[in-house]
């Protein structure tokens, strides 16, 4: 096994199982000076409070580990600057279509509605974990989603113009002798989702794991009255993407995207150094956002793999490389 983990996008995407998230990075070369000496800057856009992926800290800085991502993409091209800004997820769109941004980063998912907004690059920046919220009282009943669909378990509607009911869909024509029911709506609040769920109106609400753990699991939550009734489980991780706004600038900035993706961080931490910090390193520092219940949660989960002789890292690596698209880790090595 390399001891370097594989590359999307510009950005080190790894898929981490259970109750882990992405871990994304790149290189820290030093920014070489670029040969015409002109600056470009790109203005960018992220959301405020989705931690940890993309938010503003206590001091108003733009942090989290798409905006690292950037940050360190930014360093590698040195004819780009980047300036940040954090907002909400109707404005960084909106601003995205009328060229007030020129990125975005919000945990997108692919659509064919956005491509045809923006620019959307063909490797992901990272990924987000989709599954289900159900009732406590079915957890023995749903513990995966062929489970739901052969007890012909009855989802809250979807848009259709969400990412989300495309997921169902894909699922749906894999599974044409027992596919789950999909029904339209618009939008609604993720406050009736749950309500719904709990009084026995749908079974189940298709909800992304870091949501429901900041809004029912965390004792913050704004729904964490519901912790003791709703529980969660996992269906797939989604890749997610940068968007960039439309025009020539960041259409030649597209093409220098995947450029990136040339070298990945180190696994352990015996390889750091001033310009370098491993992806041990990094998980260090991630595991810190987590609270007290969530570690013991991830801590029970990993000596169970261990009992089970399962290596978590290398199926973190195997998830990773299948998520880029290969048939197996053979297949990314020989192609790295």
């Amino acid at each position: 096994m390399s001891k370097k983990t594989w590359i999307i996008g510009g950005a080190v995407v790894v898929a981490l199982i259970g109750a882990t998230v992405i871990g994304r990075s790149l290189t820290g070369d030093k920014k070489a000076k670029s040969d015409s000496g002109k600056v470009t800057t790109l203005k960018v856009a992220h959301t405020q409070n989705y931690v940890p992926y993309d938010f503003v800290d206590k001091d108003g800085n733009s942090d989290g580990y798409e905006v690292a991502v950037l940050k360190e993409i930014d360093k590698k091209l040195p004819q780009y600057k980047f300036e940040y800004t954090g907002t909400s997820d109707d404005d960084l769109l909106i601003g995205l279509e009328s060229g007030k941004y020129d990125i975005g980063t919000k945990g997108a998912w692919y659509t064919d509605e956005r491509a045809k907004k923006f620019i959307i690059p063909k490797d992901p920046i990272g990924a987000s974990i989709i599954g289900f919220t159900i009732r406590k009282d079915d957890k023995d009943k749903y513990k995966n989603i062929s489970d739901f669909a052969k007890q012909n378990g009855r989802l809250v509607p979807i848009s259709p113009q969400n990412a989300q009911w495309n997921v169902i869909k894909d699922y749906n024509d894999e599974h044409k002798e027992q596919p789950i029911e999909l029904t339209s709506a618009e939008s609604f609040q993720v406050s009736d989702a749950y309500a719904w769920v709990l009084e026995n109106r749908y079974d189940a609400y298709f909800d992304i794991k870091l949501s429901f753990e900041k809004a029912v699991t965390d004792k913050d939550g704004a729904y964490h009255q519901y912790a003791d009734k709703l529980t969660w489980f996992p269906y797939k991780g989604i890749p997610t993407y940068p968007l960039f706004h439309r025009d020539s600038k960041n259409e030649e900035f597209s093409k220098e995207y995947p450029k990136l993706a040339n070298n990945a961080r180190d696994i352990t931490s015996d390889s750091d150094n001033l310009y370098n910090t491993s992806y041990e390193t990094y998980l260090k520092g991630e595991l810190l956002t987590y609270s007290e219940k969530l570690l013991k949660l991830y801590g029970q989960f990993v000596i169970n793999l261990a009992k089970e002789g399962k290596n978590l890292a290398e199926m973190t690596i195997k998830n990773t490389a299948l998520l880029s698209g290969y048939k197996s880790l053979d297949e990314a090595e020989k192609n790295n």
